[in-house]
């Protein structure tokens, strides 16, 4: 791949590889590597690499990733209603859509058969190689690089979207489920506070907070803190948070120095 290419990719990717062999054999699909292979003489011919045990090994850090993930936002959630998300978020249907927005048919390297049958469009090596690129990225810099990558760019564009269309989510109204939480502890409503407004007008990101003040008397137990594309997203992030909190909490926990959650990417 060519110096320009590379960096192109690394910026659709959010992250720069310290060894280009590793990103250079995730988009080298097995038409590629074997018509090379064809292509030596003599006592210097070598294996090439193909992107095949890469998209193994992405396969399972996305599957890893996402079931950790979905864990620890969906409390809630019983073990079928997770099963069913992780399903969707990790299935050949969403991934195209992540790849085709990254525009990865554009890199991937071809032998020339495939090339000739479209091979940069066709959905199993488009999502073949979002995997191996999920593993290259592992490989270069760990897992949270990685794992940075697939909420950003997979989970959690994808959770937004089916809230705000209304999907197929088992659970996602977190402010009602919060309400209901804290009226059967016997607790008082949280307050829900937009403490940051940014971006242009077409793309704004909204912070908010939820504090949770049990005693009424000023002193806050919990405070959750959420970014989101609209207010009401970043509110039931927050209140997600704070239904994880109320989960761990012993029944009788009384009044206690504040707790904040400061993760606006989860």
């Amino acid at each position: 791949m060519k110096e320009r290419e590379i960096t192109a990719l690394e910026t659709a990717l959010g992250y720069c590889f310290q060894r280009r062999g590793v990103i250079e054999q995730a988009l080298t699909h097995s038409s590629q590597a074997r018509e090379q292979e064809a292509q030596q003489t003599g006592e210097s011919k070598s294996a090439v690499n193909d992107n095949e045990q890469l998209e193994f090994l992405g396969d399972a850090i996305l599957a890893l990733v996402t079931s950790e993930e979905l864990f620890h936002r969906f409390p809630q959630f019983r073990e079928g209603e997770l099963s069913k998300l992780r399903a969707h978020v990790v299935s050949e249907r969403h991934l195209i859509r992540v790849a085709q927005r990254l525009e990865l048919g554009h890199y991937l390297r071809l032998g020339r058969g495939e090339e000739k049958s479209g091979g940069r469009s066709k959905t199993a090596l488009l999502v073949d190689a979002l995997e191996a690129i999920l593993a290259a990225i592992y490989l270069d810099g760990g897992m949270e690089p990685a794992r940075d990558f697939i909420v950003r760019e997979i989970l959690s564009p994808e959770l937004e979207r089916m809230e705000r269309e209304g999907g197929a989510l088992p659970m996602t109204d977190f402010k009602s489920a919060l309400q209901e939480a804290l009226q059967g502890l016997g607790l008082p409503q949280p307050s829900y506070v937009l403490v940051q407004e940014a971006g242009p007008e077409h793309s704004k990101t909204f912070t908010v907070e939820v504090r949770l003040n049990p005693n009424g008397d000023g002193r806050v137990e919990f405070v959750g803190r959420a970014q989101g594309s609209t207010k009401k997203t970043a509110e039931q992030e927050a209140a997600r948070q704070l239904l994880a909190y109320l989960a761990s909490r012993p029944q009788s926990a009384g009044t206690r120095p504040a707790r904040s959650s400061r993760s606006p990417d989860r």
